[in-house]
């Protein structure tokens, strides 16, 4: 009796702390269906007395929406996924090889993931500026290309993998790269996905760096380009609601598609020595 009430009680804790997450998208959504003057309406109300899609069609007439839409893609599918190779490759460097200085090149990468990217951020734009990328994609993706934080998350990983696996390919005349493409980097999956998750959750969301690095229209990417319903004294939160709405489904498809992989991902990405 006392373990189905403490069951019980976990349910509707879990219910609880689900409904707390989901209450905000909810709102997002119900807001950006609702007439812009009942959206500021006091008191506010969750559902819309008027139902209207009309800030979902001034999102695609007011700002070059699918142009912001197919720059976000570029810059953050081609970041996860040029990430993901030099992120792994490093991860399996300091996680299955030996090599001097291993264990202090690996310190300098804990000590990258505790710098702060605004630091980092004046520095780079000189750089970029220097170099002519500004307003390119490579100005986007190429400082992005690795990722502490990825290399930290996948040697954790590749480090409780059995060592027994590439003395056998090893002596089976296997090459090094061989062993890292075909052995190590599948069995790895669930780790690779949920990194490829939360490269592709931050890169579409960033607002700061995009916004630094473009100067054109033509180089925005979707948040940079709903920023500019923000206006110094007006915020149109209809049409705001409706880009992030359609802006948050890519997001929500890619999470789905990978859960199984995401949970197992986190579930096994340890600590280990």
């Amino acid at each position: 009796m006392r373990l189905s009430v403490w069951r019980a009680a976990q349910y509707a804790l879990l219910l609880a702390a689900a409904a707390a997450i989901a209450f905000p998208f909810i709102w997002m959504v119900l807001t950006s269906l609702k007439p812009e003057g009942e959206i500021v309406r006091f008191p506010p109300a969750l559902f819309p007395s008027d139902w209207t899609l009309d800030a979902y069609v001034q999102v695609w007439k007011r700002i070059p929406f699918l142009l912001f839409f197919k720059n976000s893609v570029v810059f953050a599918c081609g970041v996860t996924l040029i990430s993901l190779a030099f992120d792994s490759m490093a991860a399996y460097a300091f996680a299955r090889l030996a090599f001097p200085g291993k264990h202090a090149l690996f310190v300098l990468v804990l000590i990258a993931l505790m710098i702060p990217v605004q630091v980092t951020m004046i520095p780079l734009f000189i750089m970029l500026n220097d170099w002519g990328w500004i307003d390119t994609y490579a100005a986007l993706i190429v400082p992005r290309a690795t990722n502490a934080f990825g290399i930290f998350m996948l040697r954790q990983f590749f480090v409780g993998l059995p060592k027994e696996l590439d003395e056998a390919a090893r002596i089976d005349g296997c090459s090094e790269f061989r062993l890292y493409w075909q052995i190590v980097l599948p069995l790895a999956k669930p780790a690779v996905a949920s990194l490829a998750v939360f490269h592709l959750m931050y890169n579409w969301n960033d607002l700061l760096w995009p916004l630094i690095i473009t100067n054109s229209q033509e180089m925005r990417t979707l948040p940079a380009g709903l920023a500019l319903f923000m206006g110094q004294h007006v915020v149109e939160y209809g049409i705001l609601t409706a880009g992030a709405a359609i802006a948050t489904a890519p997001l929500v498809a890619a999470f789905l598609s990978a859960q199984k992989y995401f949970v197992q991902g986190v579930a096994f990405t340890g600590l280990k020595e």
